[in-house]
This record gives structure tokens, C-alpha cells and sequence, in this order.
């Protein structure tokens, strides 16, 4: 193969040509501080007003319920400590889920050092939460439910649909984390009675740096950032204006090309999925089989260390990874493979390779090969591997 294989889509997206070249006039020319009221002003204002109503139709919400980030760790940070802000005086009960990004995971660890309860709900061994324990987990005190639509590393889609039916009966407000799933799956939080949605520019072929958080009108989150007036005097500072038009565009064309993609990508995840379990034993597929999103391909090979598989994989030009970026290096199995059930050395072997939309058959077949080759030779070099396992490579 003569060029990179990129297969870590999850961790980011390629920007799409179009997205730069919209971006372009703005890093340039059209350097307009957009709080300004001239007209090199006023053009950059109307600028992130076309963004906001982009990804508006993307969600098939009013563009007022858009906020611009930057990015998806900003958009949770502020929707949990937000609504503590705001329902503080309601309750202090929060619940979330196990598996849920460190972004969710040590805010809600923040506000537990504030005096806030935090339930962390069970997931079963294909990472679905447990309806049945949210729902025996809901205090009259609870103020959010923050549940991820799409885990990162597993892609396990959650039932988010059933607890927003759930919790509509209820005065807890609704978050989901969609940084994952936003461009790849249809979202309309109206009609799943979602509150507060955040998602990230650069993982769906925008650019790095910004993200947004949908917000449903009504609600009046406090500001996160103080300062100036921007964001509606909700998030203040200059907003990134270059970066927020690329991801308007970008948002516009994955709801374009969504389910032709979608598509695309399940067959070839399911192909690679299939060769792999077909062709290396003691192989082991990580999250549910169907309710996944369209390009997750996350296996634990018993046997080898995934870190070094990773490595030996990128000299063959194949990039992916052994969990999330974000936890990318640390020694111990992640917390989503420790929240499945997974027993810690077989963790220990994961690779995760998330297709894009570029990604080829051919691309595949020569990922499928270079892993065969990578786990025999670790398994190989495993002293205490028996006899017996080599044999069967």
C-alpha cells in the first residue's frame, strides 16, 4: 500500500477540502471582529449566524439553541456544571453512566468535591445501560441524567430515545454526549427529548478547536466563560470565526452524505469485523454487534499488548489505536473495557480502528493482513503463550 491507512477516524477526521476552502477567507480577508458594527464586522456576525442555522438543520432545531464551543470538552463541562448552577437550589442528584468520556466522567467527579450526589449506572457486557437501574436511580432531587448517545471506543449505541421517554414525565433535565455520534447517526433532540446536546467540530471533517452545545430553548444554562457579551451573553470571548464556519459547512455535508456513508461504512466494518473473527483466534469483539455506530471495529486479540500492536501496525502505514486518544499510553485497560467485563489481560490486547468515509475494501483486506501477521509475531514472542495457541496461527 503506497499511502497511509487511516483507521482512527474517532479519535479525528481528515477536513474535507471544501471546509478549508471556506475557512480560507476568514483567516484572511474577512477578519472582522464579529461583535463589531461596521461592515467587516457585520459580515463575520452574519458568518456564524449561516454556521448556527447549518447545524441547527442538522438537529432540526431553532438556531437560537446553538452555542458555539470549543469543542466537546467545553460543551460538557459546561452542560453539567451549568445545570448544577442552575438547579442547585432543586437537588444535588445527578446520575451517569460508567462508560461515559473523562470529559462526563471527572466533571461529575468535580461536582462530587462540590457536595453533589453522582449515581454512575452499571452498562452489561456489550456497554448498554441498565434502563432498569436509571430508572430505580431517579430521586425526586435529580437534576440530570447524562448519558453518552455513542461510546467512543466500544461504539456501542446507548438507548437514548427510551430515556428521554423516560425522563419526560420527570424535572431532570437530559444531556447526551454526541461528540461520537453527531454526523453519523440522526439526532433531533426535540423529538428525543433531549436538553442539552454537545458535539465536536473535528470529528466530523471540521476543524479542531471548536464544537457547540445545543441547549433547548427556554432553558437558561448560566455562562460557563465570563467576559464580554458574546454567544447571546452566555459564553463569553471573540468566537473562533474560521474554525465555526468550517464546522457549519462540515456539519451541512455529513447530514448530505449521512446515510449513503452510514452505509458504506457498515458493510465494511461488518467485512472487516467477519475476516477477523473468521481468521484469528482468540479474538474477541468489544461492544454490541448491531446497536454500533457504522464504523467501529474495536477487538481484543488475547496475548498481545495492544500499545506495541499499534505501534508495529503504523510501520505498515496503518494508523489506529488502542483506545481512546484521550487515554492514549497509560498502562492500565481503559475504564469502558473495565465497565463491559472485560478481564484485564485480555483489555490489555485491544486495538480500535474506526473507518472513514474514504476507507476502502482494499484498505481492509490489507489492514486484516498486516494484523494477522502483527498478532502472530507478538503472540510468537510471548514466552508464556503455549505451544498449542502458535500452533494454531
Amino acid at each position: 500500500m503506497d499511502h497511509k491507512i487511516y483507521l482512527d477516524s474517532a479519535a479525528t477526521t481528515q477536513m474535507d477540502e471544501s471546509v478549508f476552502q471556506a475557512m480560507i477567507p476568514y483567516l484572511r480577508d474577512e477578519y472582522g471582529n464579529p461583535s463589531s458594527i461596521y461592515d467587516l464586522g457585520v459580515d463575520s456576525a452574519e458568518a456564524l449566524a449561516r454556521a448556527r442555522r447549518q447545524i441547527a438543520g442538522v438537529l432540526a432545531c431553532d438556531p437560537s439553541s446553538i452555542y458555539f464551543t470549543s469543542g466537546g470538552t467545553e460543551s460538557d463541562n459546561w452542560a453539567l456544571i451549568g445545570t448544577a448552577q442552575l438547579c442547585r437550589e432543586n437537588g444535588r442528584d445527578i446520575i451517569t453512566s460508567k462508560l461515559e468520556h473523562h470529559a462526563i466522567l471527572h466533571t461529575c467527579q468535580y461536582l462530587e468535591s462540590r457536595g453533589y450526589d453522582v449515581t454512575y449506572l452499571d452498562v452489561d457486557e456489550l456497554g448498554i445501560i441498565k434502563i432498569e437501574q436509571l430508572i430505580k436511580a431517579l430521586r425526586t432531587d435529580t437534576i440530570l441524567v447524562s448519558i453518552m448517545a455513542a461510546n467512543n471506543e466500544i461504539g456501542t449505541l446507548e438507548p437514548i430515545q427510551q430515556i428521554g421517554k423516560i425522563l419526560r414525565g420527570h424535572s431532570a433535565f437530559f444531556h447526551t454526549d454526541a461528540v461520537q455520534a453527531f454526523g453519523q447517526i440522526p439526532i433531533h433532540p426535540r423529538e428525543l427529548g433531549i436538553d442539552l446536546l454537545s458535539a465536536s467540530g473535528h470529528k466530523f471533517h471540521g476543524p479542531k478547536g471548536c464544537g457547540f452545545l445545543y441547549m433547548r430553548e427556554n432553558l437558561m444554562l448560566p455562562s460557563f466563560l465570563h467576559g464580554g457579551k458574546q454567544e447571546n451573553g452566555r459564553r463569553a470571548g471573540t468566537e473562533n470565526v474560521a474554525s465555526i464556519v468550517g464546522m457549519g459547512i462540515a456539519a451541512e455535508l455529513c447530514a448530505k452524505k449521512m446515510f449513503m456513508v452510514s452505509e458504506k461504512k457498515r458493510k465494511l466494518r461488518d467485512y472487516m469485523i467477519r475476516r477477523i473473527e473468521n481468521e484469528i483466534p482468540y479474538t474477541h469483539l468489544n461492544g454490541s454487534r448491531k446497536q454500533r455506530l457504522p464504523g467501529n471495529v474495536n477487538l481484543s486479540f488475547q496475548y498481545i499488548n495492544g500499545e506495541t500492536a499499534v505501534l508495529m501496525l503504523d510501520e505498515e502505514g496503518i494508523c489506529c489505536s488502542s483506545g481512546s486518544a484521550c487515554t492514549s499510553g497509560q498502562t492500565e485497560p481503559s475504564h469502558v473495557l473495565e465497565s463491559i467485563g472485560l478481564d484485564p489481560d485480555t483489555a490489555k490486547g485491544t486495538l480500535r480502528f474506526t473507518l472513514g468515509e474514504r476507507t476502502t475494501r482494499e484498505e481492509i483486506d490489507y489492514t486484516v493482513e498486516k494484523i494477522k501477521k502483527v498478532v502472530k509475531d507478538l503472540r510468537g514472542a510471548n514466552k508464556s503463550l503455549s505451544a498449542k495457541v502458535i500452533e494454531r496461527e
